[in-house]
């Protein structure tokens, strides 16, 4: 039997090269430990640079500079324990107990990165007292709830499904107006989210043939879930649970019909909560229609039969599953016209927008007099290519593997889309974590890894603006620990003998065949 030092290393493109070869990581390992205290730092600074209610933020302005120095220091050192991580090869539950360690901070933290948490207490509120959310803005709601919203939302319909409202209506009723209560309100329900992708990306890349520890290593355990999703609490984290889930229960080798069924049903009810969760529905067809294949010869041909099958019921359950929630929340399907409201955001990040505002300086510097329109047309280039995208991988879902497919389909979405924030990222990563191929040396894992990085640390944990100075500061500090943490790593861990924790486990984990995985 291989030992654990025979083991591959998990990490996109050998990590190894860049940090010296480990092996696997125990319970009190230092990379884990090494997290803990990054997200400990990260929560503590977020008590005075965090996305606070105005009022406090006002009465502990004079240290948001130390705050985000903390903060940024515990960012850097949690980003460089996930690195670290990412070449113990560690088993599937190793990496959910750390998830659970170090999420636990945030999950007390104030806000962190974003102040969307108020929109969606306000925009429950008043989903719960009968006003049209996808008409009008939290302005139109008043009080407390409302006053934290940022100005540039406070006239915008909501984008987001009925299923998601519904839920921040029961939060809001519990709460009230008490904003600290709602805020933990709607982080418990991000927290839910992000364990049904624990438990989920797991069940999905084994049937795939991907190595669990792997595949929760860079779609769970990745910095933007704890910055963003928990941290920031957005309602990004329901949606990509119940993505998961529903593609796991799709791509299940249980007897019955019930578990596509419910699979649809489930991608279904992700798409109520953020509509982009509606790409995976004709793959969940394309899956279903693998699994009625009764042969391995079969199900290496285009399954275009079974699928002429299995869209049909697709689409009937997806609707029936929309109509019943809709009926249940009483509204109607406005909505989908509100899908918009976040390209209010001009930021740099997108790149059909920056295309339109480099364009539109250059028209204006010649003096011409359709500058305006240039942000419009390369938006709409993006979302044309994007279209174009998501009808390539469609074509190449028999290679790349239905999840695999989606996963990249839902990746070319955020980068030509109009707007672009880290936590999209996330709608594609998590996916292309549990399904992309030879993913130890696959090219896409390496960049998203590096993306997730990258991205981690490029929005102010505030939430919104803050001096350059603060800024710098916390930047500096925060390079300060990240260098000094990684020479103490390369120095000092490689010299250590850690604890195997059950390398066997491990191997037998990575060997199971995709024909006998559930």
């Amino acid at each position: 039997m291989p030992t654990a030092s025979s083991l591959p290393n998990s990490l996109p493109h050998r990590a190894s090269r860049l940090l010296p070869a480990a092996r696997p990581i125990v319970i009190g390992g230092v990379p884990r430990w090494l997290g803990f205290a990054g997200a400990v730092m990260l929560a503590l600074g977020g008590t005075t640079a965090g996305a606070l209610p105005y009022q406090q933020a006002a009465e502990r302005a004079g240290l948001i500079g130390p705050g985000l120095v903390v903060a940024y220091a515990g960012l850097a050192l949690l980003v460089v324990a996930w690195w670290r991580l990412g070449t113990e090869n560690p088993a599937a539950r190793s990496m959910q107990i750390t998830l659970g360690l170090w999420a636990a901070p945030l999950v007390v933290a104030p806000p962190l990165f974003s102040r969307d948490v108020y929109s969606y207490l306000a925009q429950g509120t008043m989903f719960a007292r009968g006003l049209d959310v996808y008409v009008y803005g939290p302005s139109s709601l008043g009080g407390p709830l409302a006053a934290e919203v940022p100005g540039i939302w406070q006239h915008t319909p909501a984008p987001y499904g009925p299923l998601f409202l519904a839920v921040a209506a029961a939060v809001t009723t519990l709460t009230g107006t008490h904003v600290i209560a709602g805020v933990f309100g709607m982080r418990l329900v991000a927290v839910a989210g992000v364990a049904l992708m624990a438990f989920a990306v797991p069940v999905l890349a084994r049937r795939l043939g991907v190595s669990p520890g792997a595949a929760l290593w860079l779609g769970v355990l990745n910095p933007l879930v704890l910055t963003h999703l928990v941290a920031g609490a957005h309602n990004d984290a329901l949606m990509l649970g119940l993505l998961a889930a529903g593609l796991a229960a799709t791509v299940s080798r249980r007897p019955g019909a019930i578990w596509p069924v419910l699979g649809v049903i489930l991608v279904t009810l992700a798409a109520l909560v953020k509509a982009p969760a509606a790409l995976a529905l004709p793959f969940c067809a394309l899956l279903w229609a693998q699994r009625a294949q009764r042969t391995p010869a079969a199900r290496e041909r285009w399954p275009i039969l079974a699928f002429l099958r299995t869209a049909p019921l697709t689409v009937l359950i997806a609707a029936a599953a929309a109509i019943v929630v809709h009926a249940l929340a009483g509204t109607g399907i406005g909505w989908i016209g509100a899908l918009d409201t976040p390209a209010v955001v001009h930021n740099w990040m997108s790149l059909s927008t920056t295309a339109g505002a480099l364009t539109a300086q250059l028209l204006d510097a010649i003096g011409s007099g359709v500058a305006h329109h240039a942000v419009p047309f390369w938006r709409g280039v993006g979302l044309a290519a994007a279209v174009g995208c998501g009808l390539l991988v469609w074509v190449r879902a028999r290679v790349l593997g239905p999840v695999y497919a989606v996963g990249l389909g839902l990746l070319a979405v955020v980068l030509l889309g109009p707007v672009v924030h880290p936590w999209y990222l996330l709608w594609g990563v998590l996916l292309v974590a549990a399904g992309a191929p030879h993913q130890e040396d696959s090219p896409v894992r390496r960049w998203v890894a590096l993306g997730s990085s990258l991205l981690a640390v490029l929005v102010v944990p505030t939430g919104g603006p803050a001096s350059a100075v603060d800024v710098a500061v916390g930047l500096t500090g925060g390079a300060v620990v990240l260098v000094t943490t990684g020479a103490v790593l390369l120095w000092w861990l490689p010299r250590r003998e850690p604890v195997v924790e059950r390398a066997e486990s491990l191997y037998r984990e990575r060997a199971i065949p995709a024909e006998t995985a559930a």
